[in-house]
């Protein structure tokens, strides 16, 4: 079932031309999922860079507070020491009062 070179050329331009819609809506699928991936991304970035920042912020105040207890802090030789004195004078009094 040969039909006539004008209706096969004119079947496959028909063809031709819905093949070319087809690939042209893949085309501005794809374009458009692309631009919503980029978008995200970018967002992503910009999260990222404040979540950065405010996690810096947050160490910068932890470590000036943790500076500021250190700073108020005794060292454990004069605890250590101030024991022992306490100690002794509790038991030299304790001594004498007998």
């Amino acid at each position: 079932m040969s039909g006539t070179p004008e209706l096969e050329a004119s079947a496959v331009a028909i063809e031709l031309e819905r093949l070319r819609g087809t690939v042209t809506t893949g085309f501005a699928e794809v374009k458009g999922s692309l631009a919503v991936l980029v978008e995200r991304s970018t967002r992503n970035e910009q999260d990222l860079v404040r979540l950065r920042d405010d996690t810096q912020k947050a160490l910068d105040a932890l470590g000036t507070e943790v500076e500021a207890l250190k700073a108020r802090r005794w060292p454990l030789g004069v605890v250590g020491a101030m024991t022992g004195v306490a100690g002794a004078a509790t038991g030299a009094i304790a001594l004498f009062l007998r």
